[in-house]
């Protein structure tokens, strides 16, 4: 059974709930709402920049796997 990193890493929904369950976790341990907002905020702009190296890398990998041509 393999699994799918390159996707599971890319899911939006993952990343939404891992910063939710961070954001969750500061408030309980009394931290500011104004805190866990920021925390949230830089998880969620960490998974859009981790989505698109995935998503450049796999493109890169089908494009050397097939022909060279970009569509031009």
């Amino acid at each position: 059974m393999k699994i799918d990193w390159a996707r599971k890493l890319t899911s939006r929904k993952l990343w939404v709930a891992v910063a939710g369950f961070v954001a969750g976790l500061i408030v309980l341990n009394n931290g500011s709402q104004e805190t866990a907002d920021k925390i949230s905020g830089a998880i969620l702009s960490g998974a859009a920049v981790v989505g698109y190296i995935v998503g450049e890398g796999l493109t890169d990998a089908a494009r050397k796997d097939g022909d060279d041509n970009d569509g031009v």
